[in-house]
């Protein structure tokens, strides 16, 4: 396995360290459209591992944003497997520029959406994933595989939704994604400040969205509501404890129903009264506009995207980990009958930021992202995981990925444990 890895930022640059410690590829092309990024990663790695670790990687300059630039970097190296870990964005041309390498392609954010013209907060318009499901035909009769959604959520959520299909219920009534955390992040005189510890770019994308609500017996199935809609209080475990979680447009939502046979599927994130709050003020402000405006600048008029903006102006997400304290918790909640009996279920995984840091120098919440895509990657290597199109996490037998997921180091695995707690059916 030859990996061409998209993007040395905060995602992209802890794959590559979490890679470093395993052996099942041949060579890593870490790039980044600031090749500094890219050569800083694998002098990391070249530091903490060591010279012959280190020779599996290579650093490369790339454009993210043009198909031909992706393809003759994946030419070039001969690469088997592309791995986007860039901004959602650019999903369309990494994976056009994989397709024409006639290498595999894996993402963890899929193509992005546009809202319903005329009734956004009713009716879905592009959904996520509709440019990359349109194409599923020819990936499929050139047998290469694009598996998407493959991060932690979407991604590790969707392995659980699997595995609760498979093995813990015989109908499934709702497949609800909950996520929360208790992170802190504190600048240098020890005050709590607002960094987002993932992209902010790709949060307000998620955020401001209409959410999307999958019901079988709805008239559309998939159908949208008002962003931060339906607030729920969900008791998180690793200490994490009760947070208020609402709907928030997210791909696993798109993806489950499509493999997995439940009534209903959501995905509620746990956001916080002042990030909604912030949210909703750059909303109200237009700065999560994507499109250009033109602004006055020093050097005369210039044309900016209010959202890059905003995104170059708050703290790198990959920076924040010695500022943070706290755990985040990505999880599944099930609900529907097992032997005649009603059942509830949260599968989930708890990620410390002090020992994420400890171990890979990352602060936790992209060091739980970039692990799923690499347990995929060694499934696939060893042809554990095969397959030919455009697939979902959810496509793929669980069991193996959660066995290698959850193994010690001794027995080769990853030693990170998963868990299952029983709920009290209402």
């Amino acid at each position: 396995m030859r990996i061409l890895l998209v993007g040395a930022g905060g995602v992209g640059d802890a794959i590559a360290r979490i890679a470093a410690r395993r052996d099942f590829y041949e060579l890593i092309v870490v790039s980044d459209y600031d090749a500094g990024r890219a050569e800083r990663t694998v002098a990391w790695i070249a530091n903490r591992h060591g010279s012959t670790v280190a020779a599996r990687f290579i650093a490369a300059q790339i454009d993210a944003g043009d198909a031909a630039s992706v393809a003759a970097l994946a030419r070039d190296h001969q690469i088997t497997h592309v791995m986007n870990a860039v901004e959602p964005k650019f999903v369309p041309t990494i994976f056009d520029g994989a397709f024409a390498a006639k290498a595999h392609y894996l993402d963890m954010a899929m193509s992005l959406s546009a809202p319903h013209p005329d009734e956004p907060y009713a009716k879905t318009g592009i959904k996520l994933g509709d440019y990359q499901f349109e194409k599923a035909g020819e990936w499929e009769t050139a047998g290469l595989l694009a598996l998407v959604g493959m991060g932690v959520e979407p991604g590790l959520s969707d392995i659980f939704a699997r595995y609760a299909c498979d093995h813990l219920f015989d109908t499934v009534d709702e497949l609800g994604t909950r996520d929360g955390a208790n992170l802190v992040v504190r600048d240098s005189d020890g005050n709590e400040i607002f960094a987002p510890s993932f992209s902010i770019w790709t949060t307000i994308e998620e955020c401001l969205n209409p959410p999307v609500i999958y019901d079988k017996d709805h008239a559309e199935s998939w159908f949208t509501t008002p962003p931060f809609s339906e607030p729920e209080v969900f008791d998180f475990p690793g200490g994490i404890g009760p947070v208020e979680c609402v709907h928030v447009e997210h791909e696993e939502v798109l993806l489950m129903p499509r493999w997995l046979d439940a009534k209903r599927v959501t995905f509620k994130y746990g956001l916080g009264a002042e990030f909604i709050g912030i949210l909703q003020t750059l909303h109200l402000l237009k700065l999560d506009a994507v499109q250009p405006i033109r602004v006055r600048s020093a050097n005369g008029p210039v044309e900016v995207s209010p959202r890059d903006v905003v995104a170059a102006a708050l703290p790198d997400p990959a920076t924040l980990g010695p500022q943070m304290t706290g755990k985040t918790c990505a999880g599944m909640w099930v609900t529907g009958t097992k032997d005649g009996q009603a059942r509830q279920v949260y599968l989930y995984h708890v990620s410390d930021n002090e020992w994420t840091m400890k171990e890979y120098g990352c602060q936790c919440v992209v060091w739980q992202t970039a692990l799923n895509p690499v347990i995929a990657l060694e499934l696939l290597a060893d042809e554990t995981w095969s397959g030919a199109g455009v697939l979902g996490p959810e496509a793929f037998d669980a069991v193996p990925f959660l066995d290698l997921m959850k193994a010690d180091d001794s027995a080769g695995g990853y030693d990170q444990p998963w868990s299952l707690r029983e709920e009290i059916p209402t």
